[in-house]
């Protein structure tokens, strides 16, 4: 058998640490004891008899005779990160080879596809969590027809053998064997999908070249793009290293929303369609979705936003139209806040809501609640003169009420103070005020939060891991038998980042200076464990960026472009720590060599530098008056890029909008208000620490405060919240308290079909009729897509 590229084979499996000959357990006995348990999950047999002593050493949650060893293992409810370990996430295996020339060459092949779909999807009329299931499909399909397809050098050798070959098997043979050798494996499966997820990372900083060119006619060179979206993706995966011992090694670190693709990944390489159960649902699963999605995504628009009181009031007029959209509107972007509304559409849905621990379900209905109510407050209060200005827009306007002219008060990326002067102060709505204030009361409520709540257990972790002591199973299989990736590795990732956002920031015209530069990468290193740790163990994290925008806009006024790189070297930074860290978790979980995992992983990420600057130029270019002056339409939505922009412009203008006395005043003292509400939490919890039998330690204010600003921050369509929390519940506390069983074999299973199902619909509308691979081609008007109006047929006042 061939050396897979990176390890050193030995007899049987290759093996990453000890490089010599090691006698390996049979694991046929163990893949058939599996089998057995699921066909005894469908009713189909009874295990009897004494385990075979290797399966008992596999699987130690059984004892001799093949039983749980606390008569729960199969139902038992999984709910924190050591159930996840002991019941959810099996053991296994297999040392099969992870890096092998036709693994490399599908992930490069999928890194440049993930890359495109991600950075579409930043235009798109709702931000969606590109679900790691879609990719894992087209890998297992890629991989297995490379299988069949290409002439397998392992059969050639049995045949060889067979007639009488000894010794060293010819070089045509080996040759043979190192494009294709034996099956495709789990290991090989999910190198190739975590190298394509990682070319997606830092994706989000094209905001940054998107809103230079649409806002202040700056359009920038393929070196100032490229080199700073590998440098903000490289500086990341530096941080992401010298964290794991508390982000990717503790045993609370499960990275809920990253299941899914665990579980479809050894589901498809695990079972079989014809003895398993959870696989055929699987696959019927993505059948349906596949063929179902069409009509939501293209068809049928009105199923992603069935609202029986915007059907009522469809003929209203006037204010009594406005006042009924704003409260029951949600199909379009900043339409209104979409009460009663049903999404039955999967792709704004996901697996991301579905797999979220139910103490998040619970801290996201519970914001979204509130933060309807106080939307309503603001507006019909008239907070801020609300009332001028529409209720929700994330543009920057002016004091009528009209688009702000950003580029001719910015001139260059610059204030001139003159054109100010002319067009005057610009103004932006009372929603938008209310959700700024909150994420940066969220961000305020994080660090507090991690600092008094975490703090001591995030001190042990990392005494553990000095001492090669750790609380997470699969951490303790890996460290026993892979070599890991040194720290030193990781340093010079941090030091070839830098030197690239260096040369981004001396030799172009990005209006930030280089100390500015520093300093933004010393707050994106400082917050990075923060937002992690809370991503980590809850399922979601805390957008930081409104940190990021308040720091600029105090150390470089007047500079909206230099504001954004500045978010984009802290901010963007954190969201590449964040998510390179769930991807280690996986490979984890999957048992990839953590030395594979590191040169794959930077290899994605550098590959996806270049393809999201093409794709993003192109969309861009094709839709730049759509994307700059509108809310969109069904295809292409600025409202993200709009956002960003309205976010840089006002943190540029603080010293006219948010000083004291100033008409935002009050948008900075959220960091100082919510982590005080942290610390009185904290205090509380000193000398009431449980109400019967809740423990009040449970409440994590950082997340409700979050969702309590949710609505207006993220230009979501709202008809999407009540499915989400539907879905959420179901799963979460139905499923996972009442049918432990389906929750732990299907309940993830199913969730991955349906994303992947819906994206591989989407990107075929995508390229076909919605105009990212030419010009779009609207399905002809009818009252299921109500063009000339709103999706949900809400009344558009006049």
């Amino acid at each position: 058998m061939a050396a897979p590229l990176g390890d050193v084979m030995v007899m049987g499996r290759p093996d990453a640490v000890e490089g010599k000959v090691v006698n390996l357990p049979s694991h046929q006995a163990i893949n058939d004891f599996s089998e057995k348990k699921h066909a005894a999950h469908d009713g189909d047999i009874d295990i009897k008899g004494p385990l075979d002593p290797e399966i008992k050493a596999a699987l130690p949650e059984y004892d001799g005779d093949g039983h749980d060893k606390d008569g729960d293992g199969e139902d038992h409810v999984i709910v924190t990160g050591a159930d996840a370990a002991a019941y959810l996430l099996p053991m296994r295996d297999d040392f099969v080879p992870a890096l092998t020339f036709r693994s490399l060459l599908l992930a490069t092949v999928l890194s440049g596809f993930q890359a495109v779909v991600y950075q579409i999807y930043q235009f798109k009329p709702t931000l969606v969590t590109i679900q790691g299931t879609f990719i894992v499909l087209m890998a297992y399909f890629l991989g297995r027809g490379w299988v069949k397809l290409l002439p397998r050098g392992d059969k050639f050798e049995a045949r060889w053998r067979e007639k009488g070959g000894v010794g060293k098997a010819p070089m045509w043979i080996t040759i043979m064997s190192f494009f294709n050798h034996g099956e495709w494996n789990l290991k090989e499966h999910a190198i190739t999908s975590i190298t394509a997820t990682s070319a997606s990372i830092a994706a989000p900083a094209s905001q940054v070249f998107a809103a230079s060119d649409l806002f202040y006619d700056m359009p920038l060179s393929p070196v100032t793009v490229i080199f700073s979206t590998i440098s903000i993706g490289l500086f990341g995966y530096g941080i992401c290293g010298i964290m794991r011992p508390i982000c990717v090694w503790h045993v609370d670190s499960v990275y809920w929303s990253s299941l899914p693709t665990v579980k479809v990944l050894q589901g498809l390489h695990w079972q079989s369609v014809k003895d398993s159960k959870p696989l055929r649902w699987f696959w019927i699963a993505f059948s349906c979705m596949f063929v179902y999605e069409f009509f939501p995504a293209y068809i049928f628009p009105w199923l992603n936003s069935i609202s029986i009181p915007c059907l009522a009031a469809m003929h209203a007029t006037g204010n009594t139209a406005a006042t009924l959209t704003n409260l029951f509107g949600g199909a379009s972007n900043n339409e209104g806040l979409g009460w009663f509304s049903i999404s039955l559409d999967w792709q704004y849905i996901t697996s991301f809501q579905s797999s979220l621990p139910l103490k998040l379900q619970l801290h996201q209905a519970a914001g979204f609640v509130f933060c309807f109510f106080i939307m309503l407050g603001i507006y019909y209060g008239n907070a801020w003169g609300s009332k001028d200005l529409p209720f929700m827009s994330t543009r920057l306007l002016t004091q009528e009420g009209k688009q702000y002219p950003s580029e001719s008060v910015f001139i260059d990326g610059i204030l001139d103070e003159k054109a100010l002067l002319q067009y005057g102060l610009p103004r932006i709505t009372g929603t938008f005020a209310y959700a700024m204030f909150m994420a940066n009361a969220a961000i305020g409520a994080l660090i507090a939060h991690i600092v008094l709540f975490w703090g001591g257990d995030t001190v042990r972790a990392f005494k553990d891991a000095k001492k090669g002591k750790f609380d997470d199973p699969h951490h303790a299989h890996m460290a026993k038998h892979y070599k890991d990736a040194p720290q030193w590795w990781y340093l010079a990732v941090l030091v070839v980042s830098f030197v690239l956002g260096l040369v981004v920031v001396i030799k172009e015209n990005v209006t930030l200076p280089v100390w500015a530069y520093v300093i933004a990468l010393v707050m994106g290193t400082i917050i990075s464990p923060f937002s992690t740790l809370l991503y980590a163990r809850f399922g979601n994290g805390i957008a930081t960026n409104n940190l990021s925008k308040v720091i600029a806009g105090l150390i470089l006024p007047g500079r909206p472009i230099g504001n954004m790189y500045f978010a984009a070297w802290s901010h963007n930074v954190i969201n590449s720590a964040v998510q390179l860290s769930m991807d280690l978790k996986l490979g984890e979980y999957l048992k990839i060599p953590p030395r594979v995992m590191f040169m794959t992983q930077i290899y994605g990420t550098v590959l996806g530098g270049f393809i999201n600057y093409a794709v993003m130029i192109s969309i861009v270019t094709g839709n730049k008056h759509l994307l700059a002056d509108t809310d969109g339409n069904a295809s292409w939505s600025g409202a993200n890029i709009q956002s960003y922009n309205t976010n840089a412009s006002t943190w540029a203008l603080a010293a006219y909008l948010y000083k004291q006395g100033k008409a935002y005043s009050i948008v900075p003292f959220g960091l100082l208000i919510g982590a005080a509400i942290v610390l009185a939490h904290r205090i509380f919890v000193r000398f009431v620490p449980k109400i019967g039998n809740f423990s009040l330690r449970e409440i994590n204010f950082p997340q409700f405060i979050q969702y309590a600003g949710y609505i207006p921050y993220n230009q979501s369509q709202t008809c999407v919240l009540l499915s989400w929390t539907i879905v959420g519940f179901f799963t979460q506390f139905y499923l996972r308290n009442y049918r432990p069983r389906i929750f732990k074999d299907y309940s993830y299973l199913i969730a991955g079909a349906f994303d992947g199902a819906s994206l591989t619909c989407l990107f075929i509308l995508s390229f076909a009729v919605f105009g990212a691979g030419g010009p779009a081609i609207p399905f002809p008007q009818w009252w299921g897509n109500n063009v000339a109006g709103n999706y949900d047929l809400c009344p558009v006042a006049e």
